[in-house]
């Protein structure tokens, strides 16, 4: 599906027609490079493959320097395919104005990572509460993962303290509030992942 790689730039709100303020996230949608045109007859599939954001030609390997070369482009931060453009060359720019206000698209982020974190934080565990058995010192314990003699083993997808945050996660159905195209922004209602100048695509 069409598409972009876009930058998170924060939250703000918008008043809507009723009055009524809708939280929504502001993203900085491209400008993106194409850096490839995969066909069927030399990649096997048909898709597009766009640039963001600028980097460093001494940080950039050889070979991806190559790569930019033949698109007539400097070196690009972010790699990402699409599906469903169509007429697009080597070395076009794609900017915000493929998106329409009113249109719903998905937005795909990496989370905020919140380190190692125990089962409360992470799965919303009550703890003991009043703690009436005399346990002075498990409220945040996990309590019980399993039996001895039986099947004496932990089974896999326990809920227990871990990594929490930091993966990736797609956010469905996210409406377009605004395009500013001048500007290359597009603004979406409601929240998407990842923390202030995070790397995100949006697809229709």
């Amino acid at each position: 599906m069409p598409g972009i790689i876009g930058r998170k730039v924060g939250m703000t709100s918008i008043y809507s027609a009723e009055g009524k303020a809708m939280p929504c996230t502001v993203i900085e949608a491209g400008p993106c490079v194409v850096t490839q045109v995969k066909t069927q007859d030399t990649d096997g599939y048909e898709a597009i493959q766009l640039g963001f954001g600028e980097r460093k030609e001494r940080n950039t390997p050889n070979a991806l320097k190559g790569h930019f070369k033949k698109a007539n482009t400097t070196p690009k931060t972010k790699l990402v395919e699409f599906k469903g453009f169509e007429a697009l060359n080597l070395g076009d720019v794609v900017n915000a104005d493929v998106f329409a206000e009113g249109e719903f698209v998905d937005v795909v982020g990496t989370s905020k990572g919140k380190g190692f974190q125990g089962v409360v934080r992470r799965h919303n565990f009550a703890g003991v509460g009043q703690a009436t058995h005399g346990q002075h010192n498990r409220l945040r314990a996990p309590g019980s993962i399993g039996a001895c003699s039986y099947p004496s083993r932990v089974f896999k997808g326990m809920r227990m303290a871990g990594q929490m945050g930091n993966k990736r996660v797609m956010m469905e159905n996210l409406q377009i509030l605004k395009v500013l195209t001048d500007r290359n922004l597009i603004v979406v209602k409601g929240s998407i992942p990842g923390a202030k100048g995070s790397i995100v695509t949006i697809e229709k």
